[in-house]
């Protein structure tokens, strides 16, 4: 019931826009980096920062733009430092919490009123644990069940995902580093993703079939995370309406039935054997699980969270592993989730 009211306030009601946050505070989720107090410039001549001394100071690039929003909790997916799809959402999503002209661009007075309070860029520093826990990942079911995690293949990889970043920007603002020869105590360049306030508890979720956004908010309807998501390729396998968080569960294995992917060579040869996974970011629901009172739907992260929103999966909701874990801190047994279509 107060779900279902706090739904029809929503619905009746202008979002509240949130208080853009001016100073950092504690980081809802660590990632285990490595800050020095001497500035950091890119190694790149790529215009993806603004050098500048004095903060906080307004944003002034695409990836600035990313890293501001991706502090506030509004994602723009993987940071690349470029104007997609992905970051118009999520400048709109910007725009209406800070009651400004929705436009879907990074306008002037979009710029001026995001701001960076502290440094873009940071340093990682590889450690001897990163590199252990490196291995291959196998192609086959069979394979993944028989491993001891599914854990990160690639130092990259590794990177990229604790920083919530595209692969491709790593690579790009560390352009000589040997990916395939990195040792412990290398130093890389990376956006510093830390939040600058972590959200509450939130009152309810929505998710957007036609927009492939999730959202939730809080008691009084105001915005606390927007992530983008990907959503089922046959549309008769989307849910509309209220359904309600029936389970979480952090670092989840996963239950290969051979009747989902009848495709498989495990498929064609033992239909009726089904296979457990171990837990890791390249589980196919990724590092968290958060089960809907809909039988074999749920909201969930993935291996490839480059691909979310531009790829679509069986049935559930697909988020990058980071949002993921973003979303469990903030979500209750019994939360209402509205689908829309």
């Amino acid at each position: 019931m107060a779900g279902g009211l706090a739904w029809l306030w929503w619905k009746a009601a202008n979002t509240k826009a949130r208080p853009v946050v001016k100073a950092a505070a504690t980081p809802a989720i660590p990632v285990q980096v490595m800050v020095s107090n001497a500035p950091v410039r890119p190694k790149t001549n790529a215009p993806l920062v603004v050098f500048a001394a004095g903060y906080p100071r307004s944003v002034q690039t695409a990836l600035e733009a990313q890293l501001a929003l991706e502090r506030q909790g509004i994602s723009a997916g993987s940071l690349d430092g470029k104007i997609g799809s992905q970051t118009r959402a999520a400048i709109r999503a910007f725009q209406r919490q800070a009651e400004l002209p929705i436009t879907g661009e990074l306008d002037a007075n979009t710029k001026s009123n995001l701001t960076l309070n502290t440094p873009p860029l940071t340093n990682y520093a590889v450690t001897s644990n990163d590199l252990a826990r490196l291995q291959p990942l196998s192609k086959t079911w069979t394979g993944k069940s028989q491993q001891t995690a599914l854990d990160y293949e690639t130092i990259l990889e590794l990177v990229a995902e604790k920083t919530h970043s595209h692969p491709a920007l790593i690579k790009q603002m560390n352009p000589a580093v040997g990916w395939t020869n990195v040792t412990a105590g290398t130093s890389l360049q990376v956006p510093d993703v830390t939040m600058e306030e972590p959200p509450g508890k939130a009152a309810f979720a929505r998710i957007s079939l036609s927009e492939k956004i999730l959202e939730a908010f809080d008691t009084e309807s105001n915005l606390l995370v927007h992530f983008p998501c990907s959503i089922a390729q046959k549309v008769e396998k989307r849910p509309v309406g209220e359904l309600h968080v029936a389970v979480v569960a952090p670092n989840p294995n996963y239950t290969f039935d051979p009747q989902l992917f009848p495709e498989s060579a495990e498929a064609k040869e033992a239909p009726d054997v089904k296979l457990i996974l171990p837990p890791g970011p390249n589980n196919p629901v990724g590092t968290v699980w958060i089960g809907l009172d809909k039988s074999g739907y749920g909201m969930h992260g993935t291996p490839r969270p480059e691909d979310v929103g531009r790829t679509e999966s069986h049935g559930c909701f697909r988020l990058a592993n980071w949002n993921a874990e973003l979303l469990l801190k903030i979500t209750w047994i019994g939360m209402p989730v509205y689908v829309e279509p």
